[in-house]
């Protein structure tokens, strides 16, 4: 009797697991947010405790609207540097503030030892928020593309900056959101982030565009495994991110559950990661939400471990 052939059926999650050794290690960064409250500041270090052995290309750490979170941001770039060898990328938005303050906070961020800027507009005053009226200050930048060029008019700052697969909540067209990418590159834009995703294919016909168009600084995925999915629904509202039908279903019933939503979020994002790592994309931006132990376990998927010490250090 002859036997059928082997059928082997794996997923991209188990492929990963299956990469040979020696293949090139992702590059992976974290962004974390400024803490309102002591608790908050003790998960926040916690979260970067566990997840700085893993040696990521850099931290950002967000600034509200209007620069409403301007001091507490400044304060957790500075332990980072102080207290870590992380490279922290601070978030710097143009919203509600005047060039003259906007430079100044550049400034301060340069003296202090700062090299990496996500430079972003910001989202409109709180009436408004995401989608309202934004009405740039005359004596302001007014946008992004401004804010560009100011870092790196103060110095060689690596500048990162904001893309939207979907588009831009407020753009008229995908093809007006390219447009702005360039013009933020040709602006000195070194690096640009995606708002967080669930279409793969959507994010990836915007990187097919971009590079038509001449774009070539790294595109990196934004990647949030975010466990509350009424929390989930808002978010994707006021950033126009499209929600699948299948997500819903699968966080269907559970609102009570807040253990299952776990696992099932850093399953559906660990997939992503690793369908995106067959795709080509060796580098990831993870949005925290200041917690570490869903990011960390897909970073163990992508194939990224903790970085030991070096001998000097482990013997200090």
């Amino acid at each position: 009797m002859t036997l059928p052939p082997t059928r082997r059926v794996i997923g991209p999650v188990a492929r990963a697991g299956e990469r040979p050794v020696g293949a090139a290690r992702p590059r992976v960064s974290f962004e974390f947010f400024p803490p309102k409250t002591e608790k908050m500041e003790e998960s926040l270090w916690e979260a970067i405790t566990r997840l700085a052995p893993l040696d990521p290309a850099f931290v950002s750490v967000t600034y509200g609207a209007g620069g409403s979170t301007r001091e507490r941001t400044h304060r957790t770039v500075k332990r980072i540097l102080d207290e870590t060898r992380l490279k922290p990328a601070a978030h710097l938005t143009c919203v509600g503030a005047s060039r003259a303050e906007v430079d100044e906070v550049i400034h301060d961020y340069w003296n202090i030892g700062v090299r990496h800027i996500v430079a972003l507009r910001g989202d409109p005053p709180s009436q408004g928020g995401i989608g309202g009226v934004y009405v740039p200050r005359e004596d302001g930048y007014k946008n992004a593309t401004e804010l560009t060029a100011a870092v790196r008019g103060q110095g060689a700052f690596e500048v990162l900056v904001g893309v939207y697969p979907e588009k831009h909540p407020e753009s008229p067209s995908l093809d007006h959101d390219i447009d702005v990418l360039k013009a933020k590159v040709d602006a000195g834009a070194t690096l640009g982030i995606s708002q967080f995703f669930f279409d793969i294919d959507a994010f990836l016909r915007f990187v097919d565009k971009a590079r038509a168009a001449g774009i070539t600084i790294p595109i990196v995925p934004g990647v949030m495994p975010v466990t509350n999915f009424n929390t989930l629904k808002t978010m994707s509202v006021a950033c126009q991110t499209s929600v699948p039908s299948w997500l819903a279903n699968l966080f269907e019933g559970l609102d009570q559950d807040p253990e299952t939503r776990r696992l099932i979020a850093c399953s559906v994002a660990a997939e992503m990661c690793a369908k995106l790592q067959e795709q080509g994309f060796n580098d990831f931006h993870f949005y925290t939400l200041n917690r570490a132990d869903l990011v960390y376990a897909i970073c163990r998927v992508l194939g990224v471990r903790e970085i030991a010490p070096a001998s000097s250090e482990a013997a200090a």
